[in-house]
Parts: C-alpha cells; structure tokens; sequence
C-alpha cells in the first residue's frame, strides 16, 4: 500500500533529470508557471516531514515505509499509483493540503557528487518549468533574484525538516515502536473484506509498555506528540477507502 522513497542511487519521486541551477548556463532563464499537478498523478503516498505532521493529520493517513529506512508518508490514495486528490483537470482538490515535497518541485538541494560536503539548488529539467522563455526571471545578470533566493530558503527549510524527520525515525528505531501495519474494511457492496499490507505504524502496545525515561524523552522532545499525530491520522484510512470505493465504482459505471 505504501512505497518507500528512492534510495541515494535514484533519484526521488517525481524527479526525472536533476541540473544545477547556475546563473552561467541558466542566466536568462526563469520559471514558468506551473499550469497543473499532473506530475503526482501516479502516486498514492507523497512523503512528508515531521514539521507537517500537525497539518497533515487532518488530511491524509500518515503510515512509514518499508524496508531500512522508512520515511514518513502521506496516503493520497490507496491503490498503487493512484492519487485520489488529483481531477480530471490535474488540479489537486481544494482546501486538501499540498504536501512540501510536491511544492519543492521542480527544485531540490542536492550534492553535485558523492564526495561534495556541500548542498547545491536543482532543477527537475524534464519538468519544463525553468526556461528562457518564462518571464519570472531567476536571476539579474549574475545575481539571483529575490525568486531564487526564495526558492533557495524553502528548500533549506525543507531540509532542515527532512533532518528533524530522519532523527525522529531513529528514535522510533530506537525504541522499536515500528510494527508492520495491516487494515481491514468491512462495508456493504464488497464480496469479501478489503486488506491493506506494505506498510508500518506505530504499535500502540510497544508504546504503552516505555519504560517512565523512555516516556519522558519522547515527551521532552515533543515526539510523543508527533506519533499521536501519526495514530490519530490513521482514523482517515476509513474515509479515504470510501473516496477510492467511489472512484473504482465511478470508472466501472
């Protein structure tokens, strides 16, 4: 049901051809303006941080990936490849939240080579957006302009985020909070129960059996609010099979 993140060796969701932005090569150029979300189309878990937890929980399911490193993910679907939140016209649906990963695009810090200490800002080339065409300029002569440097303090926001979330995971590590989830949903009009698998979540049982410390760390941190947010959001999995039933039910019509 939930899909992990691309490893290093890839590179991330939605991200085709990643060029560095540099006033040399792209000095005349500037971003368009992105007309729709089309591009978050075929997923249906975007991976969110968890400076978004608060915001996020009331609106989409928030589960954790498989595998070594599970990130943070919001569900927008729960079919493979399927996001529930995008019309017909490739418009996200309104007053849902839009997740910052998929804001950030078509930009991203990234290292230009393994052996780089140093983050530089990128671009999605394939994404079309920045060209020499767009009138929004990126930068005036050799110097960014106040777009890019926008640009440029919302992904290092982003990644001080993405920092924040990775310790938060080694935590739950930690602790051993993380189990393998499974929901079943029982409703009229199905010939037997629908079961999601492929993901983890917080085991309520693990969490109440914390030593007094262990409690008191995650509290001081402000973790513990963080996972609550976490099991509270899982009580939308409910509403968001209905969206799906209805869309499944919708196309076989």
């Amino acid at each position: 049901m939930a899909s992990t993140p691309a490893n290093a060796q890839q590179l991330p969701l939605f991200y085709s051809s990643l060029v560095p932005l540099s006033s040399q090569i792209h000095g005349s150029h500037g971003l368009a303006q992105r007309s729709d979300l089309a591009f978050t189309k075929g997923t249906h878990a975007i991976p969110v941080t968890v400076d978004e937890f608060p915001v996020v929980q009331r609106h989409y399911p928030i589960v954790f990936g498989m595998g070594d490193n599970p990130a943070p993910l919001a569900l927008v679907g729960l079919q493979e490849g399927e996001n529930l939140y995008v019309n017909a016209e490739n418009q996200w649906e309104a007053n849902q939240y839009i997740p910052a990963f998929v804001r950030r695009h078509p930009f991203m810090l990234a290292r230009l080579s393994p052996q780089s200490e140093e983050l530089s800002l990128c671009f999605d080339e394939a994404s079309g957006l920045v060209n020499a065409d767009a009138s929004e300029k990126l930068f005036d002569g050799t110097e960014p302009t106040q777009l890019t440097k926008n640009i440029l303090t919302f992904c290092e926001q982003f990644e001080q985020a993405v920092m924040r979330t990775r310790a938060f995971m080694e935590e739950l590590a930690k602790l051993d909070l993380l189990m393998d989830g499974e929901v079943t949903i029982n409703r009229d009009g199905l010939d037997q129960p629908a079961v999601y698998r492929g993901f983890r979540m917080v085991s309520e049982e693990k969490l109440q059996a914390l030593r007094g410390d262990q409690a008191r760390k995650l509290v001081q941190s402000g973790m513990l609010g963080l996972v609550y947010a976490h099991l509270f959001s899982l009580s939308l999995i409910s509403p968001l099979f209905e969206r799906q039933y209805a869309a499944t039910t919708a196309k076989a019509a």
